[in-house]
């Protein structure tokens, strides 16, 4: 439908021998609107948006006049308005549940008596395969390949699966393994700044924005391409014509002055960055990066920036169209027609760096570049940042403290079948690895010439360290090798394990049976250094229980240095051949020697040549037999995708809803509970609900995967909800992993099997948890899990953003306690019923009462706010789910 075009906005712009239509920004200012240019570019790219759909239902006259007065209230006034992005961007963890759901959806819309090919994606998408390879083999020449084998051994169901997607739905396209991270993908290719769509005779032009399946697709606001990571759920009705409902943002300003001191790299300024924002509270807020150190900045360093956009907690970390947007897009290979579009677009729809002045913000914050230290993070989280020159202090501190481990920095255990032994803080895993640097040339350069130099010493890497590389892209083996810098990275362990997520999504694989011999006898606190974006309790690995995040460079220092207790300013990293000490300062490249390969060995036809035929995978790819039609077969012994009870007995009416009365409580939960804590996406244990289930269907133990890979299959999903090794539910104090109290009689269960005796009692049942529930990815199975467990809602401090509307898209209620009041400070233990009454009046944030009634039967009320936030999210709640409202609107359509 073409736009009302209330203010005139609709102009044409040419470049070259090309016309295109586009909406004017200055036009509108014009024709009514009033000045818009002191928006900051992120809002100037929202009225963009709203003013190319304007349909007078879903986008107002009144919607595009409280963008333009965001200038005055700063986006302290709320308004709803509904967004339209460009394309949906997926990886397979999310993805398969993705297409899982859109076959069912398929299936339902057969039942309902509509056509199935309704339900079929009407803006482009894509879906990069990334997330499943594994670092089973490392160290060696041939890891690569033997992890490549195993990966389609394990996965060859779920590949059959996504070939079927490719065949059946229009706009869906798959990018094979092996090929490199989603958002790594996206930044080098797939992206384009500026988009263009046919609109009858007129090829309109507009700013490039997604949507993704994972929460680091904020990576690409880096190349200025305003995006953002949703739950699967939400981007599904993306893709089905849906627009996102959202809040107008609040945008906080971000100045950066100066240059990064010679020995500081990216990822320093990026953990500063975090923990400073962290400090400042952007949940559910724009960042917009600006100032004169923008100018020093390469655009792989904005990317590294707005990739942990999620850690820092915003919904995204924007930098504008500037010099070096152009320069990028043109050495990886861009078309030069589509360059040229991009820089005339953005100067003429004042998106263009902010030359005219800065804009207005709600809020601002700076940072001198020249202030930032080499820096890593951890143990738990990414904000926690420290100092490479504290990093050995901190850790013995966390030992004692964090850890409980007082008085026993020096405890060593001895190494079956080694002559060397294992301590606290050991770094037992070493991995360049992850988006967030191997997109970034400088850095994974920086580490190899620490390789170089480390060999050239004669220095090795220490025997208990398992060492990995697993670029986001293929680029990076060609730049690597055609400057020898492979060959000293081989030297080191470091050999190329897979393109893909791997260690920073866990997949990090076992370690040798004597070294996690070593960590459960001794009880140790081992170590991992990864150059990914998340460290929290329990995701890279079971036996690593202090987890460091640091630039490609220091991960190779580490794991010369073989231990967190080593301190990098002062220790040296090991004897070199001439038997002396070697030290970091030996190693470590100037920007110099760095730049130097950069210009030489970075190259656009590396760029052109990786990405020419992108969606035709290796032999292993094209060797899958695809079968099936518009629906899908579901195979009936499957234990990696099964037809989900989403849309079971549903009607083109949906059901009311009711009050919830006498639930139980299934948890009660700290702070910072992330979404790795509810739905894990590592491996399985054979004891859990999960690991029985599959061996009760015939799958062994060496056969499980992990839940990431088997997130298309719900009962393997719902088995493994809050199942995390490392979750503390306080129902059951001192005790970690999924367990729960199963009242009335207080046995001692998994969350799971307590969940299915409630279930057949008929009884509801309610989470209660601290600040900042559902951090981290944007992992739908953790609404999914959360829904078939039979949770009706969740009662929190605060929520993160993503999960709060995941939860809704499920038809779970999420409310905050007001007040100060916290489930703590209300004396919980678990043993009590839950009852919230008018949930049929409800509203978005509403205030309302939630009744808790003790064992020995005193009540106590508890005040809450509906975190329900707008009225498109009461439509969803009262449909369902998010799936049930669109696919009751297609069949309407049909």
């Amino acid at each position: 439908m073409p736009s009302l075009n209330s203010f005139k906005s609709r102009q044409t712009l040419t470049v070259g021998d090309k016309t295109y239509v586009y909406y004017s920004l200055e036009a509108a200012s014009k024709n009514g609107l009033g000045d818009v240019s002191k928006l900051p570019v992120t809002l100037k790219i929202l009225l963009e948006n709203l003013l190319r759909a304007e349909d007078g239902v879903t986008v107002t006259k009144a919607d595009i006049e409280a963008v333009a007065k965001w200038v005055d209230n700063k986006g302290k006034i709320e308004h709803e308005i509904a967004f339209r992005p460009a394309r949906v961007l997926m990886q397979d963890f999310t993805g398969v549940p993705a297409v899982v759901d859109l076959a069912a959806m398929r299936d339902a819309a057969a039942a309902l008596g509509s056509n199935p090919e309704k339900v079929n994606p009407l803006i482009p998408v894509d879906l990069v395969i990334d997330h499943s390879v594994m670092v089973d083999y490392a160290g060696k020449g041939d890891s690569f390949a033997k992890n490549v084998d195993l990966e389609y051994d394990r996965n060859g169901e779920r590949y059959e699966f996504l070939r079927w997607g490719q065949s059946a739905f229009k706009n869906f396209r798959v990018v094979p393994p092996g090929t490199g991270i989603c958002h790594q993908v996206n930044l080098e290719y797939l992206a384009q700044t500026v988009w263009t769509a046919e609109d009858g005779s007129d090829e309109v032009a507009y700013p490039d924005s997604v949507v993704g399946t994972d929460s680091h697709t904020t990576m690409i606001n880096g190349l200025a391409v305003l995006g953002w990571g949703v739950g699967g759920i939400e981007a599904e009705a993306a893709m089905l014509g849906q627009p996102i409902s959202m809040l107008i943002p609040e945008v906080v300003g971000f100045k950066l002055d100066g240059k990064l001191p010679e020995g500081a790299t990216a990822t320093d300024l990026v953990l500063t960055v975090t923990q400073m924002l962290r400090k400042k509270g952007v949940v559910g807020k724009f960042v917009e990066f600006f100032g004169p150190g923008l100018d020093s900045m390469t655009l792989e360093d904005r990317a590294t920036i707005a990739n942990m956009a999620p850690e820092y907690g915003a919904t995204c970390g924007f930098f504008p169209v500037a010099e070096d947007t152009i320069n990028f897009l043109r050495s990886t290979g861009r078309d030069a027609g589509r360059v040229a579009l991009v820089e005339a677009y953005a100067k003429a729809n004042m998106m263009w760096k902010h030359d005219a002045g800065q804009p207005v913000f709600t809020d601002e914050l700076a940072l001198d570049l020249g202030s930032v230290q080499p820096s890593l993070a951890g143990p738990k989280r990414p904000q926690d940042r420290v100092l490479v020159a504290d990093a050995a202090t901190a850790f013995k501190s966390a030992l004692e403290g964090e850890f409980g481990k007082a008085g026993e920095v020096a405890k060593r255990v001895g190494v079956e079948g080694h002559n060397h032994d294992l301590g606290h803080g050991d770094v037992v895993i070493a991995a360049i690895t992850s988006c967030t640097n191997t997109s970034n040339p400088s850095v994974l350069i920086a580490a190899g010439l620490v390789a170089r130099k480390a060999r050239a010493k004669g220095l090795t890497v220490k025997p208990w360290v398992k060492t990995s590389l697993a670029p986001g892209s293929q680029v990076v083996t060609d730049y690597l090798t055609q400057s020898g810098l492979q060959s000293d990275l081989d030297a080191m362990g470091f050999n190329l394990v897979g393109y893909g997520c791997t260690t920073c999504i866990g997949n990090s694989g076992p370690l040798p049976e004597e070294i996690t011999k070593a960590i459960v006898a001794g009880d140790l606190v081992a170590a991992s250094v990864l150059s990914g974006n998340r460290n929290f309790e329990g995701r890279v690995n079971p036996d690593t229980r202090a987890n460091y995040l640091a630039s490609p460079p220091l991960v190779v220092a580490y794991a010369l240095a073989g231990s967190m207790q080593v301190d990098l300013n002062k220790e040296p990293l090991g004897t070199g051949s001439d038997g002396q000490p070697v030290y970091l300062k030996d190693v470590w490249p100037t920007s110099t020697e760095v730049s130097a390969i950069m210009r030489e060995y970075v190259t656009a036809e590396m760029f052109a040549r990786r990405y020419a035929d992108v969606f035709k995978g290796d032999v292993n790819w094209q060797a899958i037999q695809v079968s099936g039609g518009q629906t899908y077969n579901w195979p009936a012994k499957s234990t990696y995708v099964a037809n989900p009870p989403y849309f079971e007995g549903m009607t083109m009416t949906p059901k009311g809803v009711e009050d919830i009365l006498h639930a139980r409580v299934l948890g009660l939960f700290g702070d910072s509970i992330t979404t790795d804590h509810i739905s894990p996406a590592g491996s399985i244990k054979a004891s859990s609900p999960a690991g029985k289930f599959l061996t009760e269907n015939g799958v062994s133990a060496i056969d499980f995967n992990s839940y990431g890979a088997r997130r298309g299959h719900h009962e393997v999903m719902m088995r493994g909800t809050f199942a995390n090794i490392r979750i503390k539910n306080q129902m059951v104090p001192g005790v970690e992993g999924g367990v729960t109290k199963h009242w009335p009689d207080g046995e001692v269960m998994p969350i799971y099997d307590a969940a299915m005796l409630y279930k057949d009692a008929g009884t509801p049942l309610v989470i209660f948890a601290g600040k900042e529930y559902g951090t981290g990815s944007s992992r739908d199975w953790a609404a999914k899990g959360t829904n078939l467990l039979g949770v009706r809602a969740v009662i929190t401090e605060s929520f993160e953003r993503i999960h709060r509307s995941n939860l809704i898209g499920m038809g779970v209620l999420p409310f905050q306690f007001r007040d100060g009041v916290t489930w703590a400070s209300l004396n919980l233990v678990g043993d009590e019923m839950v009852s919230i009454y008018g949930i049929n009046d409800i509203a978005p944030r509403k205030e309302m009462d939630v009744e808790i009634r003790r064992a020995d039967g005193t009540v106590v009320i508890a005040p809450v706010i509906s975190r329900i936030d707008t009225a498109n999210e009461l439509d969803y709640y009262f449909s369902g789910g998010i799936m049930q409202f669109v696919l009751r609107q297609l069949a309407r359509a049909a």
